[in-house]
């Protein structure tokens, strides 16, 4: 508004400079005509006559020049006036004359034909900003330097369980995000109570000369689970291999003097010592070489070969086969995977060998199978009532167990087996009670 004011009042002053010249042009015939008339070499009626003729004139020619200079410098401002309000239609008129408001016309004409075009980019790319932080999967936010909310994704949103009108404008103490900010760049961040682990990424940039904070989170927890795996592998692979030839011989040896002991004299108290020792050793052996082909067998899991497969039947063979403890079947709805069944079935017998052994060791409660299909996805869901879990951690590490007898193997290969399908599995504590929730998420065919 106070620019407006500016503006007008600038206007009225060039008009007045232009009749003010204009008047100054004839102030020597007025003077001249003041002196003939002092000398009577004119008379008074002649000398008023001359005189309004020469105002006239005047008048005349002012106008041509308020209407000719000061009424296109008059265009122009008010060009660049609704230039600078955002408006992009008006152009000035005259750019097609030779002369220097001509060109002046045309510049302006050219700056505005400019800015339009900068200012339509402008859009187009933000709106293309917009969209791919719609589509983006990755969680986005940027903060002030006061530590204040300025912009969040839909992602951002999901990760926060927050509305947009709740997150924006807040601190990142409020939000929980404070950590992040205080991280350095490309750490691993895991947010308490989730398992996803996230890579951090910072960037500073500055919107209207102030400095921003932007952050962006990737979801890095299969890529690590996949590298870890790789490296589980390896490991098992080499340890196996080296364990493997070991074992054979001594097992070998172990066997070929247990059947010479009988041909053996002595005192028979030794001979039953070095029998019974040697049996030890032969038995042992055998068992780690039993215990090493089992992780092994993790290491060196083939390809899925798929096929059409009904959950239902393989699920209620599944429960068929488990004959120490009852299991609940709630059948779910009909749907078809593109599986492996052998694979698929030795994932559920794991998981399932998994809930009865924690059931029968806490009281031998029932155990629960059901399946629901969502959309395009399957959720099996297996329940137990046993001690539940408790450390969620390690639970796909291979070599980790928490039973006594346990090799680690079991969870981890089925874990494998869901992820080579293109699912996962997931373990948690029931909220109804003491007992544990595996929820198998596989990809329906049909």
């Amino acid at each position: 508004m106070a620019f407006d004011a500016q503006l007008r009042r600038a206007r009225r002053s060039a008009f007045r400079r232009v009749w003010l010249f204009s008047l100054l042009l004839g102030l020597p015939a007025l003077i001249f005509l003041s002196i003939f008339l002092y000398q009577r070499q004119i008379s008074a009626g002649a000398a008023v006559l001359i005189a309004s003729l020469l105002l006239l004139y005047l008048v005349i020619v002012a106008s041509s020049l308020v209407e000719g200079l000061a009424r296109p410098i008059q265009t122009l401002s008010n060009v660049i006036s609704s230039l600078r309000e955002g408006d992009y239609s008006f152009r000035a008129r005259g750019a097609s004359s030779p002369d220097a408001l001509g060109e002046l016309a045309a510049e302006i004409n050219s700056l505005a034909n400019l800015i339009q075009k900068q200012r339509v980019r402008s859009l187009e790319a933000t709106a293309l900003l917009a969209r791919i932080l719609e589509v983006m999967h990755a969680p986005l936010f940027a903060f002030d330097r006061d530590r204040l909310l300025q912009l969040v994704n839909n992602a951002g949103l999901q990760l926060l369980d927050l509305p947009y009108s709740r997150c924006l404008g807040r601190s990142a103490r409020e939000l929980g995000l404070e950590s992040l900010l205080d991280s350095r760049d490309q750490a691993i961040h895991v947010f308490p109570g989730k398992p996803t682990r996230w890579l951090l990424r910072k960037a500073a940039f500055r919107q209207e000369g102030v400095p921003h904070t932007l952050l962006l989170l990737t979801d890095v927890s299969l890529p690590l689970q996949e590298e870890e795996q790789v490296a589980w592998k390896r490991l098992v692979r080499v340890l196996g291999h080296e364990l493997s030839n070991s074992l054979a011989p001594i097992k070998s040896i172990a066997g070929s003097l247990l059947m010479r002991v009988d041909a053996l004299s002595g005192d028979q108290a030794d001979l039953h010592d070095f029998r019974r020792g040697l049996g030890v050793v032969e038995s042992r052996a055998d068992s780690l070489h039993r215990f090493v082909q089992s992780y092994r067998l993790l290491a060196q899991l083939p390809p899925p070969k798929l096929r059409p497969v009904a959950i239902a039947p393989l699920i209620e063979r599944v429960v068929l086969l488990e004959q120490r403890l009852g299991v609940q079947l709630d059948p779910g709805p009909a749907a078809t995977l593109n599986a492996d069944p052998d694979q698929l079935e030795q994932m559920f017998i794991n998981l399932l060998t998994n809930a009865v052994d924690a059931s029968l060791a806490n009281g031998s409660e029932p155990v629960r199978a059901t399946w629901d299909r969502t959309g395009s996805n399957l959720s099996v869901v297996i329940e137990d009532r046993g001690m539940g879990i408790a450390n969620t951690d390690n639970l796909f590490v291979p070599f980790y167990t928490t039973k006594p007898a346990g090799s680690g193997v079991g969870l981890a290969l089925a874990q494998q087996i869901a992820r080579a399908h293109g699912g996962e599995i997931q373990l948690a504590n029931r909220e109804d009670g003491s007992g544990a929730r595996a929820t198998v998420s596989l990809p329906v065919l049909q």
